[in-house]
């Protein structure tokens, strides 16, 4: 297999996906976020850690609306396959809630200790579970490395039982990655242990979309190339092979604003995911 290291032009593919290094505020901006979601889940009707499999970070929590949901959204975190957890994104759940539907934020096994597949296969366990206690439509959301695993739930051969598949509406991909092959060449490869194999079988643009399902992949116009790419990558790879694809460029966001507009209950990301 030839990497992205034998082509032609040099890339510095460190660079072209450090997002903490080229947004100036980012570290604030995540210790706010964190802040945000602790207090909002103080507040929330919230039923917190429950299992979806046997491991430590097997766990969701689950927001619920007043009275009965519309249905589920599932928001899966980012933090490049090694980082963070579901506490920190607790208060993202506040558009979705405000317009009545339930939403579950799952943990799953980060590296070094899992690999990407293995996320893809508890990321598919965690919406079976959330399913099971909320009735409706199902919508997906994951943001950054979240996004690719969304993405993951929108291919043909996604690990999602038949029942909980066909309760699939509508996938958002939010800076999402959908090519892995790059980040063999990457330090951050020490973390993930990625091989060649693993990074081709895990990229959804490289595998065949659900014919049947609505998936929109958006990003902020302001982030990193690298993103920019990625994202109007699958939505012509997919869109030309017949697929509901969809890409959008969010003026004036970064990689880590854009996320946060899921907060507001009247932003255009809301209204994309729920409308």
């Amino acid at each position: 297999m030839v990497t992205t290291a034998q082509l032609a032009w040099p890339i510095d593919w460190d660079a072209a996906f450090d997002n903490m290094g080229h947004v100036p505020d980012a570290a604030e901006m995540m210790a706010r976020g964190a802040e945000q979601a602790a207090a909002f889940r103080g507040a929330a009707r919230a039923e917190l850690d429950l299992a979806y499999g046997p491991g430590p970070r097997n766990r969701f929590d689950l927001f619920r609306p007043e009275g009965d949901a519309v249905g589920l959204v599932v928001f899966v975190h980012g933090g490049y396959w090694h980082k963070f957890d579901k506490s920190f994104w607790s208060h993202l759940a506040a558009g979705p809630l405000a317009a009545g539907w339930a939403v579950a934020m799952p943990s799953y096994t980060i590296a070094p200790e899992g690999r990407i597949s293995q996320m893809t296969g508890e990321v598919a366990q965690a919406v079976a579970a959330a399913a099971e206690r909320v009735a409706g439509p199902i919508r997906l959301i994951g943001h950054s490395a979240g996004g690719h695993l969304v993405s993951r739930m929108a291919c043909a051969d996604a690990p999602l039982a038949a029942d909980v598949a066909a309760r699939l509406e509508r996938v958002v991909s939010l800076s999402g990655l959908h090519d892995l092959r790059p980040l063999l060449d990457t330090k951050m490869n020490d973390i993930l242990a990625l091989t060649g194999e693993e990074a081709a079988a895990e990229s959804a643009a490289l595998l065949a979309p659900r014919m049947d399902l609505d998936t929109l992949f958006w990003v902020g116009a302001a982030e990193r190339p690298e993103f920019l790419r990625q994202t109007r990558l699958i939505a012509e790879v997919w869109g030309e092979g017949g697929a509901r694809a969809r890409d959008h460029y969010d003026p004036g966001h970064n990689h880590f604003s854009v996320v946060a507009e899921l907060a507001d209950p009247g932003s255009d990301l809301v209204r994309a995911l729920i409308g």
